[in-house]
């Protein structure tokens, strides 16, 4: 309408009065009549994901805040596996707590055999000869492989592509089979020995290790092409769950989700255990920070793997395979069931165990999700008097929150595939 009512009213006599109808129709025309709604929850909803959900590979529950389909916040909650294993090492002698190690990160045992006995024998102050040392790297980097190929197939799989993920678990079998050659478990291994191993790996099992390696890479390359050609995988992981490198130090972020963000920090080269810095490998690092970079940084560091093994089996020498200290490695079977001293020394070991000094120290490797470390204090006996353990999952998980801000609900899943957590050892 080109005019208004009053004015129509005033028209018609100017020199009527006002009424109380026409102040009211004053009044209306000038105040604000739009009507706005208010959420109670101000336009947010919290999702409960978790902890039991296909999609968090884990007994771990997520609070996640919504803004419709949008992640306004994530908060991690974890505890739902927890066994206070740093509490049972006060009660356990170094040897007993062995295969407590095994339930860490249950899906690269070998690697948390060899983390925990070489944290034990910086306590105590025992050298492993070199064929030990050489056969500690080769089971570690196997178990790097068979944990890299799990995060890659699950990542996958969360996606939506099936057919990776079953040639992955299909080459991680054979490792499981290998595994049962070198010390007779498939999965909870409790391989390691403080001072070496439990014991020598045969010719047989050389040679399976080499044979599996002949053939891995063209696996490998089968997976990676039919993954990495895929516009779908790309697209979904592609800017998705960025971490910043600024965040990722902050937060403490180590392994595979801290070189996928520009940072090339290994310990295997920046602080060299073992025989790594007698071999020739290189460290991928990506810097977008993002899903994609991830799951990069693992397929080749998968291919680098291969190239450690290659010439641990060149170069292994003979010799003894644990360290010959008697008073702290434990004697070979066969001596103790034939020699009493042998006995002694055993039943002393297993009851007692090592006594080092009232001292601490920290030891930590380069396992398959990052920095996994054992942090011992002594007081002189034969067990810990306080163990620490420095979980990779526990402090990657940390970073989940910058990760999911602002992504879509979708999302949620393939960054969680990309972190690949693992709450046996993040709850400990």
């Amino acid at each position: 309408m080109s005019h208004t009512i009053h004015e129509d009213l005033q028209k018609k006599d100017s020199k009527i009065k006002k009424t109380k109808i026409l102040e009211a129709l004053e009044k209306l025309e000038s105040e604000d009549l739009s009507y706005s709604f208010t959420d109670a929850l101000d336009n947010e909803m919290v999702l409960n994901m978790g902890p039991q959900h296909p999609a968090t590979h884990g007994v771990l529950r997520l609070l996640v805040s919504l803004d419709g389909e949008t992640v306004v916040n994530c908060v991690p909650e974890l505890g739902y596996l927890h066994r206070g294993y740093e509490k049972l090492a006060e009660s356990s002698t170094y040897h007993e707590f062995i295969p407590h190690t095994d339930r860490l990160d249950y899906l690269s045992p070998m690697a948390n055999n060899v983390g925990y006995a070489l944290a034990v024998e910086k306590l105590i102050g025992l050298e492993i000869p070199e064929r030990g040392k050489y056969i500690r790297v080769i089971i570690a980097e196997l178990a790097r492989i068979q944990s890299h190929l799990l995060a890659v197939g699950a990542l996958v799989m969360d996606i939506g592509a099936i057919t990776p993920f079953l040639w992955a678990i299909r080459e991680r079998e054979k490792i499981l089979d290998l595994y049962d050659i070198i010390c007779g478990a498939r999965f909870t291994t409790s391989y390691t020995r403080i001072g070496g191993v439990a014991q020598d790996v045969t010719d047989e099992a050389l040679s399976g290790v080499k044979t599996f390696i002949d053939d891995f890479i063209s696996n490998l390359n089968d997976i990676r092409n039919i993954v990495e050609r895929n516009k779908i995988f790309i697209e979904r992981c592609e800017g998705i769950g960025y971490l910043s490198k600024e965040d990722s130090i902050e937060l403490g972020v180590t392994g595979p989700l801290l070189r996928a963000c520009g940072i090339e920090r290994d310990l295997r080269i920046a602080e060299p255990y073992l025989v790594y810095n007698k071999l020739d490998f290189r460290i991928p690092v990506y810097p977008d920070g993002d899903c994609l970079a991830r799951y990069y940084v693992r397929a080749e560091e998968l291919v680098e793997s291969v190239k450690i093994i290659q010439q641990c089996l060149e170069k292994i020498p003979k010799g003894p395979h644990n360290a010959l200290q008697s008073k702290k490695v434990l004697p070979k079977k066969e001596r103790v069931y034939t020699k009493m001293e042998e006995l002694i020394h055993d039943f002393m070991i297993i009851n007692f165990g090592v006594n080092p000094p009232k001292i601490e120290s920290y030891s930590a490797i380069e396992a398959s999700k990052g920095e996994l470390g054992f942090y011992f204090i002594s007081d002189g006996s034969g067990h810990p008097f306080r163990l620490k353990i420095r979980s990779p999952s526990f402090s990657n998980l940390q970073a989940l929150a910058p990760m999911m801000k602002n992504c879509m609900i979708s999302d949620t899943v393939v960054i969680i595939g990309s972190v690949d957590p693992v709450m046996g050892e993040a709850d400990k």
